[in-house]
């Protein structure tokens, strides 16, 4: 029997530690913040500019495909996401199709929803904005483009959630809004999941350091403890690797040295903390692992090329 006291304990030892993903989805205010669908048969083909941005485009019904530079053309099934980054891309009934502006039909503010000759394939997009100009982060470590196929084992919550975002879109129900909204973040997430799980699409990268047992173990432990004095040697040992050895593996999978991850971090926190108006200069460089107001600034301007107090909301 335990007594409350015991309890208590438990309850406080097992309380969840953010993980990185979600770390930085959060701290980046990643949120979907436009849907679109596209109704389509017979031949067509749209091309949309290169832009910072993420976007994920599944397909609920047919198939069609993607084209992007210097890549094989990708046919895309029901069932079947796919996540864009900066990328220009061209989706269509065909890879031989010669495209048009994508942008004359979904530019205009609520032009949403277009249709070529009747829903023979049936698509929906979502464009994900970040707070605070601080997409680069995520998008320096994505793949412009990401497949994830509707026989991955891990794409049964996919299918759920494209599912239900079907119903919505086809009924005009009460707080429809909302819910297509909560599902295109849901769908972001775990079509990211359902990709980091393929172990043999991203040996290399940032999901790829993730998903390794000694790397994910020192991404988790910076996320979680961001202010800490890391220092190569005592990532090293969280790795349960020789300083050297763990020094080169992680520049390799990650793409940085540990500790330019670690500094890309902290003012990427910062700078997402000054647009909120969180606190006080001082105050924020404190929690970023500063020791000094004037340390701060010099990284922050050196990273972003302004002041930090320029960055206050």
């Amino acid at each position: 029997m335990l007594y409350a006291s015991q309890a208590m304990k438990l309850s406080q030892s097992s309380k969840l530690m953010p993980d990185p993903l979600s770390n930085v989805l959060d701290a980046l205010g990643a949120r979907v913040t436009r849907r679109t669908r596209m109704e389509a048969a017979g031949d067509w083909a749209l091309a949309f500019p290169a832009m910072d941005r993420l976007k994920f485009v599944a397909v609920l019904r047919g198939t069609s495909w993607m084209l992007l530079p210097s890549r094989q053309p990708q046919c895309l099934q029901a069932g079947d996401v796919c996540l864009l980054g900066r990328t220009p891309y061209v989706v269509a009934s065909d890879p031989t199709q010669t495209p048009i502006d994508g942008e004359a039909f979904y530019g205009p503010p609520g032009c949403d929803v277009t249709r070529f000759g009747g829903d023979q394939t049936i698509g929906i997009g979502g464009t994900v904005t970040f707070a605070a100009e601080n997409a680069d982060f995520l998008l320096d470590m994505l793949p412009d483009f990401l497949l994830v196929s509707r026989t991955t084992p891990a794409s049964s919550a996919i299918a759920t959630i494209l599912s239900l975002m079907n119903d919505e879109l086809q009924r005009d129900r009460v707080g429809g809004e909302v819910v297509s909204a909560r599902l295109a973040d849901l769908l972001l997430v775990e079509a990211i999941r359902a990709y980091a799980s393929q172990s043999e699409q991203v040996g290399v990268g940032w999901f790829g350091a993730l998903s390794d047992p000694r790397l994910g173990r020192v991404l988790r432990a910076i996320h979680q403890d961001v202010s800490r004095r890391w220092t190569v040697e005592g990532l090293a040992n969280v790795a349960g690797m020789s300083r050297a050895a763990f020094s080169a593996t992680f520049t390799r999978r990650v793409g940085q040295p540990p500790l330019a991850y670690l500094r890309a971090w902290r003012l990427t926190i910062a700078r997402a903390a000054l647009a909120r108006g969180d606190a006080t200069v001082a105050t924020i460089a404190s929690k970023v692992g500063y020791e000094s107001q004037s340390a701060f600034a010099h990284a922050f301007k050196r990273e972003f090329g302004s002041t930090p107090k320029a960055g206050l909301a």
